[in-house]
């Protein structure tokens, strides 16, 4: 992933408050879960304007619809942080499709995206659990893939981390994921050493801006016969310490366990994220061993304005 500083002109006026919806994805309550802005018509806005709503939001990310083809559901679909576009964000995808789904009703949507074209499925009601809480979506990802990271590489991310090699699940092992952007996958030994995060911010940012990572997915393994996982997202190329809910990551993790060798069969990944910052959420993933696309799936709720 390549983050595209935006240009300082602003051309044309911004949208005002009502313009911009507000939703915390991969949640069922409002205040867990990752915010994410959507501005579903930002076909008039610059990529300067679309930079400065971001920042101004001050969310990880924040989505803008800059094209649509409302008969065919199919839109274009881009990514700021506070400080650049992102080629692909997964919460804001979910924030999105809920938002639409909201609006024109439940089914498939394309988004046209920096990475290519992405599908997402949406239900209103009833989702997978059957408790209808919250609107449902699941994104199908660009192909996952993943390769292993080089001693020299890692040494350097764990440093940053203030971690040890000590500190690692040796079943698995470090490596740079792809599921539209590329994440550093570290595995903890330990629920406790996941839970302790203090890093080295400036650090961190540096190696990822030079290595185009999105962020640092820490994991850890709650039982080795079981998928259910705990991670942390470090995001310091976005401006932020650490991303409660992270689309993208899921689905480049799906890539990684595919690589080890663990999806022989149809699996479904259980991730829960943003405990440790107080904002808990919950991403499923999806995968088969015949397939190297990621489903993810999340829930999406509106977060009230003051």
């Amino acid at each position: 992933m390549t983050a595209h500083t935006a240009p300082a002109a602003a051309t044309a006026p911004a949208p005002g408050t009502d313009d911009v919806l507000h939703y915390s994805a991969f949640t069922t309550d409002p205040s867990g879960g990752n915010p994410a802005g959507v501005v579903l018509d930002a076909t008039a806005l610059d990529d300067a304007q679309m930079v400065g709503i971001a920042a101004r939001l001050g969310y990880s990310e924040t989505a803008f619809i800059t094209a649509r083809d409302e008969a065919a559901r199919r839109y274009g679909l881009r990514y700021f942080s506070p400080r650049a576009e992102v080629a692909f964000c997964g919460h804001a995808t979910i924030a999105t499709a809920v938002a639409l789904a909201e609006r024109t009703g439940p089914g498939e949507l394309v988004f046209d995206t920096p990475v290519g074209e992405i599908r997402v499925a949406t239900t209103l009601a009833d989702g997978a659990d059957g408790d209808g809480s919250a609107p449902q979506a699941t994104l199908t990802s660009a192909p996952a893939h993943s390769r292993p990271a080089d001693e020299a590489l890692t040494e350097q991310v764990l440093k940053a981390l203030r971690w040890t090699r000590d500190d690692l699940d040796p079943a698995l092992p470090p490596h740079i994921a792809f599921g539209g952007n590329d994440h550093f996958v570290l595995a903890a030994a330990t629920r406790e050493r996941l839970a302790d995060l203090d890093y080295d911010f400036d650090a961190l940012e540096e190696l990822m801006a030079r290595h185009e990572w999105t962020t640092v997915h820490l994991v850890w393994r709650e039982s080795a016969d079981r998928f259910d996982f705990h991670a942390r997202d470090p995001f310091p190329p976005g401006g932020v310490v650490e991303d409660p809910a992270t689309g993208a990551a899921a689905a480049a993790f799906g890539g990684y366990l595919r690589a080890l060798g663990l999806v022989t069969e149809p699996t479904r990944v259980r991730i829960r994220q943003g405990e440790d910052m107080g904002r808990p959420s919950e991403l499923l993933v999806d995968l088969t061993p015949d397939d190297d696309r990621s489903r993810v799936t999340g829930r999406a709720v509106r977060i009230p304005e003051a």
